[in-house]
């Protein structure tokens, strides 16, 4: 197996778990759950780009992986202050 086979495997395992947290996403019962699967969902997005990059050798991709990563990880701060109320 080429490391190029098993990264394409590692799309369809990754495309399969983003897709599970956005049912999580929709199903959630509370807002904690739906917030803990956005965030799933971010990280797997940035992580899904990055293996694309490198599938692809297209630099551009993990570059907007990196930017992608850090407006999440704001985006959760944000969003995890207005759930406490702190905004």
């Amino acid at each position: 197996m080429t490391s190029i086979t098993f990264l394409q495997y590692m799309v369809t395992i990754i495309t399969v778990a983003f897709f599970l947290s956005f049912l999580r996403i929709i199903k959630g019962p509370t807002t904690g759950d739906r917030f803990i699967a956005l965030d799933a969902a971010t990280t797997i997005t940035t992580a899904l780009l990055v293996i694309l990059g490198v599938i692809y050798q297209r630099e551009w991709l993990i570059d907007v992986a990196i930017i992608y990563a850090l407006l999440s990880f704001i985006a959760i701060i944000a969003i995890s202050r207005y759930l406490e109320g702190g905004l």
